[in-house]
């Protein structure tokens, strides 16, 4: 073969450092510093991005009853969802200073981050056939024939990720597993913690009428009991009554449910129902993505009443949770129900209630 004149290895070679076949440092110095500055202003704007969903879904997970309470504080009058949630950001920056520090190296890093981005794909796909024959209402073979074809893709990149599962691709999977048993721990925890109050309450109905039939002592105000059933008598309602012996001018028993749709019209947001004379069961409702505000909710009820902060009390019920055997959850997960359950947010905070309006009468649970 002839060779070619216009090749000359030694001007080619004196491109590359001789050692890996890069570039040598000198060829490309000019671009170093801009790439540097390009890298940098991605990154902060993909960690604001991250930093930013982290407190959305987070928001979203609380009022689904996934979570407990977390203290929210609202950034803008304005803007509806500016919102910073600091036990998440915390949680996000020792997490990634502890990810960096223990993977060291980007590739373990690009293993963790191939697991994570494919196993969304897959679950990405499976809720979407869920939507596909729940909410559109498409036929049974339809909605297999996309799960099929999608899914197959899904899991065959999952597949070619899953062979650096012990390179660092471990790490999105013990973190999910963690996350799904704080939040299925939460959510039964707080069911076991409902059917006890409902085992234990009066009825709500013959309790208003055995107050007309025998009124105790009523005082100037406005009482609001928060409660969680709405058909049973509030705990903290019986503890006021048993120890104070009074009643309040208006007493107004509020439950609040959280609607599985991201806003709640405001036409929608409360309903009234008058027991007795200025006596009032107020469902107030909202959605997974609006700002919760009881007195401003309650200052739109139509009981024929202006609320005034200053002439209107919360009472509330302060829960002592007590791990127990028997039926329920496994003694390690009903030990970190209650241990969730102490490190909540205070009601106050959380339902932007001012704290010296409000009242805290205690309650023993065994769950």
């Amino acid at each position: 073969m002839a060779k070619n004149p216009g090749f000359r290895p030694r001007e080619v070679g004196a491109h590359f450092n001789g050692q890996r076949g890069g570039l040598h440092p000198g060829y490309a110095r000019w671009a170093l510093y801009p790439m540097v500055g390009l890298a940098t202003a991605a990154t902060v704007i993909a960690s604001q991005a991250v930093i930013s969903g982290a407190f959305s879904l987070s928001r979203q997970v609380v009022q689904m009853g996934y979570a407990p309470r977390l203290i929210i504080r609202h950034t803008s009058a304005k803007e509806l969802g500016q919102i910073y949630i600091p036990f998440v950001n915390w949680a996000l920056m020792i997490g990634v200073a502890l990810l960096v520090l223990s993977f060291q190296n980007s590739s373990n890093l690009a293993a963790a981050y191939g697991i994570a981005v494919t196993g969304t794909f897959a679950i990405s796909t499976i809720l979407m056939c869920v939507v596909m024959r729940v909410r559109w209402d498409l036929g049974l073979g339809a909605t297999l024939a996309g799960l099929l074809v999608f899914l197959s893709i899904d899991l065959a990149f999952f597949g070619a990720n899953a062979v650096k599962i012990p390179d660092g691709g471990w790490f999105p999977m013990v973190a999910a597993l963690l996350i799904f048993t704080l939040m299925v721990t939460w959510k039964r925890g707080r069911e076991m913690v409902l059917r006890r109050l409902r085992e234990t309450a009066l009825p709500l109905e013959p309790f208003v009428a055995g107050l007309l039939e025998y009124p105790p002592l009523r005082v100037p105000g406005t009482a609001v009991f928060m409660t969680a059933d709405a058909k049973g008598v509030p705990s903290a309602l019986l503890h006021n009554l048993k120890h104070n012996k009074v009643l309040h001018e208006r007493v107004v028993i509020l439950n609040i449910r959280y609607a599985e749709v991201p806003y709640v019209a405001a036409e929608d947001r409360l309903v009234m129902e008058k027991l007795a004379e200025n006596f009032y069961h107020v469902v107030v409702r909202y959605g997974f993505m609006d700002d919760i505000d009881i007195p401003k909710a309650l200052s739109e009820c139509p009981c024929g009443m202006h609320l005034d902060l200053m002439d209107t009390t919360f009472f509330f019920s302060r829960e002592n949770l007590i791990p127990t055997r028997g039926e329920g959850m496994m003694a390690w997960r009903e030990h970190l129900f209650v241990t969730m359950a102490r490190n909540a947010a205070s009601p106050m905070t959380f339902f932007r209630i001012p704290a010296n309006r409000v009242v805290e009468l205690g309650t023993q649970i065994e769950i």
